[in-house]
């Protein structure tokens, strides 16, 4: 589904990432480990056209798209929660959510019977939710734009250990649908839950690429690039 070919990407003259390539599957879930300023950030801001790559080439679904805006990438079929949530604050959880409304697929029932504690605030304003409640809509309102390939970036910062396991239990949710997923984090334990591949990234550069079993039983890698015992 998607394709990433040695993209090299850089912010005015600072080379960020040195020819970073991943793939995501029709219906896997992949996930995008490293610590803070690995280039995690960078590769699906270059995904997403926010950040172009000068080199390499992004092709999703046959298609290359690393030169295309990000609004024509967004209607191709990438839908992205964006680290930091994003959502709109003046605005109710429904104002926000029929934002991302597409023709089909996914409707405010479905988003609404996935995370229930929305509809209870759906006439509450966003910027009055608690992080995890914003992190839900953000995820929701992704949805709603019927995207084939889901971007999450960092959808547990900063949570509470029970939001990140609801966010987790949302995940697992969307992955039983066949819905394809490129989840960017930090939270170790929450990515091998979900992931059926794992990426790490270290310095702009994929260090690491396999099964979340042969992660687990990679001491050197985890420790190095990770900081986990």
């Amino acid at each position: 589904m998607l394709d990433v070919e040695g993209i090299h990407t850089y912010y005015g003259g600072s080379h960020v990432l040195h020819g970073v390539s991943l793939r995501v599957g029709p219906g896997e879930a992949v996930a995008l480990l490293g610590r803070n300023g690995a280039g995690k950030t960078t590769a699906i801001r270059s995904i997403v056209g926010f950040t172009p790559p000068r080199d390499g080439r992004v092709v999703f679904e046959g298609q290359a798209i690393e030169r295309w805006p990000a609004y024509r990438i967004a209607r191709r079929g990438l839908a992205l929660v964006p680290q930091g949530r994003r959502i709109f604050a003046p605005l109710s959880v429904r104002e926000n959510l029929l934002l991302g409304v597409r023709s089909s697929g996914w409707t405010l029932e479905r988003v609404f019977a996935l995370f229930p504690r929305l509809r209870e605030r759906e006439g509450q304003f966003g910027g009055t939710l608690s992080g995890g409640e914003q992190q839900m809509l953000a995820i929701a309102r992704a949805l709603l734009t019927n995207g084939r390939l889901l971007l999450l970036d960092e959808p547990s910062e900063g949570l509470a250990p029970l939001i990140v396991r609801e966010i987790g239990r949302v995940l697992l949710a969307l992955k039983a649908e066949r819905l394809s997923l490129l989840l960017v984090e930090q939270n170790y334990h929450l990515a091998l839950r979900v992931a059926d591949r794992v990426y790490v990234m270290n310095k702009g550069q994929i260090v690491y690429e396999g099964t979340p079993a042969g992660l687990e039983a990679d001491e050197e890698i985890k420790r190095r690039y990770l900081g986990v015992a």
